[in-house]
Order: structure tokens, then C-alpha cells, then sequence
């Protein structure tokens, strides 16, 4: 399952939006879907549930709810490997902690690659992998680069003090 940072809604409901009119995905595997990733929440809510009419491109959704509609889609077929492509990179942080969690609810029993700029995505990874212009610096886990105190650790820093990073940071 791939989820992408420039999520694709087409004109339909929520529940061919997550299923993306697969016949082999049942309504069941639609619903444990968003479940898993915490968008039933919103979706209960909705006059329609998972009948509720979504316009191209989810104009009628907020970036939130669209990226965890994208994170259902991800899970609908209970893939072993799962994607992210810089999937929270554009959230507000009221929904970065509802996908945070349905992160963590998709790694049950999955390969998950991350690839993100935030921190905040990455630090309960089993492995990061800290790139620099291209070129592998560091890797390990959150804990283990904070206290090597080296590249990591020094833009964890930045961003903990609000300092914006240039690019080379």
C-alpha cells in the first residue's frame, strides 16, 4: 500500500474511494480499514457514513480527513509492505496525532517505509535512515541518534527550538 503526499479523491462515495471499486474488497474490509486508521471517527459522523458523496479531488473533506481516507486505502487490501511518501507533510498537528496514531495502528504486522521530513513521523521507527544532500549520514533509532549527538540530533534541536531549517540542515 502506497500513501502518497498529494493524495488523488475521485467523484464517488467514501467507501469506493477506499476500496477504489476493487471487487475483491468487501465492505467489511473498508470499514476495519478506517478503523484501523482512526477515519471512522469522521466517517460515523457523516449524514452518509461511507455512502457520503466525495467531489474530485475531496473538496468537501479537510486535508486530514483526506490523507486518513488515503491511509484506509493503504490498509484495505492488508498489504505486508506499506509506503509512506512524505504523507503527513501538509497536515495541521490536530490531525498529524489522529494519523500518528493510525501510523502506529498500521505497522501491526507490516514493513512500513517512511519517507518524511517531519520528525514527529519518523521517531518510533525501528530504523531511520538520516540523508543529507543525497548521501547516508546516520542511521538507528530516535533515541540512539539523539544521543550520538551528531546530524540528527542537531535538526531535532533546531526544531524543537522553532528555528526554521535552511536547506543543508
Amino acid at each position: 500500500g502506497i500513501v502518497p503526499q498529494d493524495i488523488a479523491l475521485f467523484n464517488g462515495s467514501i467507501a469506493f474511494n477506499i476500496s477504489l471499486g476493487h471487487p475483491d474488497i468487501t465492505m467489511a474490509d473498508i470499514e476495519n480499514a478506517a478503523k484501523t486508521v482512526g477515519a471512522d471517527k469522521f466517517i460515523n459522523r457523516l449524514p452518509n457514513k461511507y455512502d457520503q458523496p466525495i467531489r474530485e479531488q475531496g473538496g468537501n473533506l479537510s486535508h486530514g480527513q483526506r490523507q486518513l481516507i488515503a491511509f484506509a486505502r493503504a490498509l484495505a487490501r492488508n498489504p505486508s509492505l506499506v509506503i509512506l511518501d512524505e504523507a503527513t507533510s501538509s497536515i495541521d498537528p490536530e490531525s498529524e496525532q489522529l494519523i500518528q496514531r493510525g501510523i502506529e495502528n498500521m505497522l501491526q504486522g507490516r514493513t512500513m517505509i517512511v519517507v518524511a521530513h517531519r520528525l514527529t513521523t519518523i521517531q518510533r521507527c525501528d530504523q531511520i535512515l538520516v540523508l543529507d544532500h543525497g548521501r547516508l549520514v546516520e542511521s538507528g533509532k530516535h533515541e540512539d541518534l539523539i544521543n550520538k549527538r551528531g546530524f540528527y540530533e542537531r535538526i531535532h534541536s533546531k526544531i524543537k527550538k522553532g528555528s526554521p531549517l535552511s536547506r543543508g540542515s
